[in-house]
């Protein structure tokens, strides 16, 4: 028996370092999957969220698709440029930049669409003052907060016009103008009309005089959209070197690569090289975010 066991140790071996090798892939590939499943739900109940603040009718599954066939076109788009610029084609430097390229474009959708957010929030916030202004007139000329909100429903100014008409909608279904002020506020997320609907409910549980309190709230916001628009102007040169020191190092990369391909090889033909592209990446990255978390100032 020991004879047949040192006769057959490499073969036993080999046997032993498959099947680690079998259960080693069967665990990577559960975990994947495990992954992958975790990330799509998130992803589909993230983006859905997303598009109802944006009020776009598009299923949460078709910005999945249009994600990936956006990767799928971008790493075959910038992996063939980078081919096409070099002399010789490296596969390892076309895979890398493929696989960038396509990590980039599969999370642009996403960022359009918060991009998306962040204008109708601004634009929103920018209609606020002549909102509660018109209000203001609406109440002093002896209408009911009801109606004044239907004066502001009705001048078709997006996205404001389009709120306060699903607010009048909730009214009319019976909820709470309390409630129905807190679930607008919630919906928006916006820091104004939060105090807005602060300040009206307070107003009208505690008796306050409402005309007043619009007007002065009105001019709090017309302030703070004077100083958030004078902060943005201050920063922009800040916002703008942050875009300039982000694309600097990849205009060069694709530079040297049509320029000077043997010394781009050199990083892409080896293990240190590839780790130190990643690294820079991920630098050039991080500091991108720390300059945009500079020039961002809360007003």
């Amino acid at each position: 028996m020991m004879d047949f066991i040192y006769d057959n140790m490499y073969l036993l071996a080999s046997v032993c370092a498959g099947l680690c090798a079998l259960f080693a892939t069967f665990v990577i590939v559960e975990f994947t999957s495990y992954t992958s499943a975790r990330y799509k739900e998130r992803f589909l109940a993230e983006a859905a969220v997303e598009l109802d603040d944006v009020l776009l009718q598009l299923p949460a599954n078709r910005i999945l698709d249009l994600s990936i066939a956006i990767a799928a076109v971008s790493f075959i788009l910038f992996g063939g440029l980078s081919s096409f610029l070099s002399d010789e084609v490296n596969w390892i430097r076309t895979i890398a930049i493929g696989t960038i390229s396509a990590v980039v474009a599969f999370l642009a959708p996403r960022f359009y669409l918060r991009m998306l957010k962040k204008q109708r929030l601004a634009k929103f916030n920018e209609q606020l003052e002549d909102a509660l202004l018109s209000m203001s007139s609406a109440l002093k000329a002896g209408f009911s907060i009801t109606q004044a909100l239907e004066n502001v429903a009705s001048e078709n100014r997006y996205p404001i016009s389009f709120e306060f008409t699903l607010l009048l909608q909730e009214l009319r279904l019976g909820v709470q103008f309390d409630t129905a002020l807190r679930k607008m506020a919630d919906r928006l997320e916006s820091q104004d009309f939060e105090l807005v609907a602060v300040a009206i409910i307070t107003a009208r549980q505690t008796g306050g005089e409402l005309t007043s309190v619009l007007e002065e709230l009105a001019g709090v916001i017309r302030e703070r959209m004077r100083i958030m628009q004078r902060v943005r102007a201050l920063t922009s040169q800040g916002r703008m070197q942050a875009w300039l020191i982000a694309s600097v190092p990849f205009v060069l990369m694709f530079a040297m690569m049509r320029l000077a391909p043997d010394l781009m090889d050199a990083f892409f033909g080896s293990l240190v090289g590839i780790v130190v592209l990643i690294a820079v990446v991920i630098m050039v990255v991080c500091g991108f975010l720390w300059i945009r978390k500079i020039t961002t100032i809360d007003v």
